[in-house]
């Protein structure tokens, strides 16, 4: 199976099939019918882009319900190391993070549900990153929780002073303070 489960429950690593020959490669990034096999009933709307330079760290973002998004994470350039905090009450991970470094050369996608924090640092000089949504943006139900929470242990692989991160990152919450109506649902 191309799923691999982390050790947060429904946080999935996803890793595509890849046909290599000598002209180069081929794989599918998405297939509907892959995340249907999975019990995955999803359907992306939207899809982001963005591109950054090597210490940017993007996070800790998430929404709201009813404006949740589910999110396919993946890289066409570089490397990052892409971050999931579980912040659904009930959760037996609730407050945990997990890390894993993605790149364009590794091809691996992280499957993040409704009820996360997400972030990203850049670990390469820069990096493109790609990721579905399966809910629209929606500005009034957006939150986040400060990227260097000391409550979290996140080590973002940047050294100190090296970091950039956007001035409305650095306002967001600490996790114990941050917006939060996502519950555990097994």
């Amino acid at each position: 199976m191309p799923f691999i489960q982390t050790p947060i429950p429904n946080l999935l690593v996803f890793e595509p099939k890849i046909h290599e020959d000598s002209r180069g490669y081929f794989f599918e990034s998405f297939n509907l019918q892959t995340f249907r096999a999975e019990g995955i009933e999803i359907n992306f709307v939207q899809d982001n882009q963005s591109s950054s330079n090597y210490g940017v760290i993007r996070g800790l973002h998430y929404q709201l319900d009813p404006f949740a998004q589910v999110k396919l994470i993946r890289v066409l350039s570089g490397r990052i190391l892409d971050v999931a905090v579980d912040i659904r009450k009930g959760s037996p991970a609730f407050g945990k993070s997990f890390s894993i470094e993605l790149s364009a050369e590794n091809k691996k996608q992280l499957f993040i549900p409704a009820g996360f924090a997400h972030g990203f640092s850049v670990l390469s000089d820069k990096a493109e990153v790609l990721y579905k949504c399966d809910s629209f943006y929606n500005k009034d139900s957006e939150a986040g929780i400060l990227y260097n929470d000391p409550s979290l242990y996140i080590d973002w692989k940047i050294p100190a002073g090296k970091e950039i991160i956007s001035e409305k990152d650095k306002k967001l919450s600490l996790f114990a303070e941050c917006k939060n109506n996502f519950i555990f649902k097994e």
